[in-house]
């Protein structure tokens, strides 16, 4: 039977661990955590941005996330190994899972944003139009 979207986003939830907009917010301030947005970036334009995140469209996360590749991004590769995390953002938390648990099968120490940017507004933390 062919799998969906939906079916990929709750085995990936068994593998990753979520943290609230305000904890995430907090370790990034405190810890050098980096938050990571995997939205689009007409996602950014018409939803608004969070101050200091890296910005990975989930489709090009493991060409940026592989230091192999020759076009990682030196932002979320200095995370790899490290006792740091990444915290994944996207609109409300399903591209998140599936990036936080490839990030995890790559080496990183990936969580994801509970309820996304939907819930970050809800918790009223900065987000920039």
């Amino acid at each position: 039977m062919p799998k969906s979207m939906k079916d990929f986003v709750a085995d990936a939830k068994g593998r990753v661990d979520t943290v609230s907009p305000g904890t995430a917010l907090q370790a990034s301030t405190a810890s050098g955590d980096l938050i990571l947005d995997v939205r689009e970036a007409s996602e950014l334009d018409s939803d608004g941005s969070i101050e200091g995140a890296l910005h990975i469209p989930r489709g090009l996360l493991e060409a940026n996330a592989d230091p192999d590749t020759g076009k990682g991004n030196d932002r979320l590769l200095n995370q790899r190994g490290a006792d740091s995390r990444v915290h994944v953002l996207c609109a409300s938390g399903a591209r998140a899972t599936l990036a936080a648990d490839c990030l995890g099968q790559m080496g990183y120490n990936a969580t994801v944003i509970e309820g996304g940017l939907e819930n970050w507004k809800k918790e009223d933390l900065p987000v920039q139009s």
